[in-house]
């Protein structure tokens, strides 16, 4: 199992941007899990404040067997464009994966170095950075990945 995260290097980010989006990628499956989840609220029967968050989650067991409890495989690509970033998508949906469940497209908001790309219904400029993907068979990465290079 590996996570692939697929980033745009005609944005020139700098490291820590790069960093950053990357992480967004990386995170993306597990936080749709969460916000997915069954959530129960627990309060404080002193204060009647919510003390924690319960949250069941459903995970594909492989996933946890060999990815959880594996060594958290990564593989960061680079993609020269916006459009070669989206052909990413084609690849996936080819493989029979699905868009916010298996893969997760990432914006920016842009509100430190990145010009928006897109002006939301929110009036919020975004920009695609970053395609990631959840956990993964080597074999349906691979089929994804060997479309691209390392991120240099």
């Amino acid at each position: 199992m590996r996570q692939l995260i697929i980033a745009r290097k005609d944005l020139n980010m700098s490291a820590g941007k790069l960093a950053a989006q990357v992480s967004h990628a990386s995170m993306a499956f597990l936080s749709h899990m969460i916000r997915e989840g069954e959530l129960k609220k627990r309060v404080s029967p002193d204060t009647g404040e919510i003390e924690r968050y319960e949250i069941m989650i459903t995970m594909d067991s492989a996933i946890y067997d060999d990815w959880f409890g594996g060594i958290f495989t990564k593989t960061i690509c680079e993609a020269k464009n916006r459009n070669q970033l989206l052909k990413a998508v084609a690849l996936a949906e080819a493989e029979g994966l699905v868009e916010n469940q298996d893969f997760f497209l990432i914006k920016d908001n842009c509100l430190t170095e990145l010009e928006p790309e897109e002006i939301g219904e929110d009036g919020v400029g975004r920009t695609l950075t970053c395609i990631g993907f959840r956990p993964l068979p080597d074999d349906k990465a691979h089929a994804i990945s060997r479309k691209y290079q390392l991120f240099r």
